[in-house]
């Protein structure tokens, strides 16, 4: 079923889980991920980045995934991931995507303020909700985001931003990367604690591929209850691709995507379960809907 973004994150903080936000370019990651959900009983949300526009038709991309939700037994929410232009953010909330992600830390806070709050009141007329972000992630290895300074959220402004424009979710910078680490990770839990004291809307994390375990059930404790998750499921994939053409001499295109759409299915699986809360197949992960 296609499900409302924020009452999904309500309920996973208020059973202190995340939820999964995997990033998806076709329609083989998007099974994936549901195929998952599914198995698990939790909840998905299938992420499209305004990267990607260029080479994913929005149109024909969102019709997909709402007609795989409509046949599945699990909540699907349907994310716009890292948008910086308002046409973008129209044309999702005209596609029928449940959530949309402004990313306005690029500008000063007055003029984050400014735009996400436009935003927010444009999102809210048609009852999507909203994330924004305050503070930047860097680029690590095998990442295709866009370079952020590493500045780190700032729980007083978060509190003001947040106050100031009315956003769903809030995405916090709290030393995670997007992609890899390229050195040891140093993931900052007592800013994340502060943070969490004066905000009190569901917290974003970005950068969920290469965080340790540890840590990542650490943020969720202290109210993370959304987790995205892009590079891992991508490498696993090529990775995989990479294997069977230095192996194989022609397979045929509808095995290679059976077969990769299975092998990502495996990656997935590992973070659904760590979001959770739970690790290891001796867990019964109990259903949250």
């Amino acid at each position: 079923m296609l499900s409302d973004t924020k009452i999904m994150l309500y309920e996973a903080q208020k059973n202190q889980y995340a939820v999964a936000a995997f990033n998806v370019y076709s329609l083989e990651t998007v099974q994936a991920a549901i195929s998952v959900g599914e198995k698990l009983k939790q909840p998905i949300i299938i992420a499209l980045g305004e990267r990607y526009f260029d080479s994913v038709d929005v149109e024909g991309f969102a019709a997909m995934v709402k007609a795989l939700a409509t046949k599945s037994s699990i909540p699907v929410a349907l994310h716009l991931d890292h948008a910086y232009k308002m046409e973008s953010i129209i044309r999702a909330i005209r596609n029928g995507f449940t959530s949309v992600m402004y990313d306005g830390s690029r500008y000063p806070l007055d003029e984050n303020i400014r735009r996400t709050k436009e935003i927010v009141e444009i999102a809210h007329m048609a009852g999507v909700s909203v994330e924004a972000e305050i503070g930047s992630l860097v680029r690590g290895e095998f990442s295709d985001e866009e370079e952020g300074d590493g500045t780190l959220t700032d729980p007083q402004l978060a509190k003001e931003f947040v106050e100031a424009t009315g956003v769903d979710f809030l995405a916090a910078a709290i030393g995670t990367v997007h992609g890899l680490y390229k050195g040891e990770p140093k993931i900052d839990l007592d800013l994340l604690q502060r943070i969490r004291q004066v905000v009190d809307i569901p917290l974003v994390l970005h950068g969920g591929s290469g965080t340790p375990d540890e840590i990542i059930l650490e943020t969720i404790k202290n109210g993370i209850c959304k987790i995205n998750v892009n590079t891992e499921v991508s490498m696993t994939a090529v990775t995989y691709l990479k294997d069977l053409l230095k192996n194989e001499k022609m397979p045929h295109l509808s095995t290679i995507m059976a077969n990769m759409q299975r092998t990502i299915e495996s990656t997935m699986e590992k973070f659904v379960r760590l979001f959770a809360n739970q690790i290891g197949d001796e867990y019964i992960i109990k259903s949250p809907f």
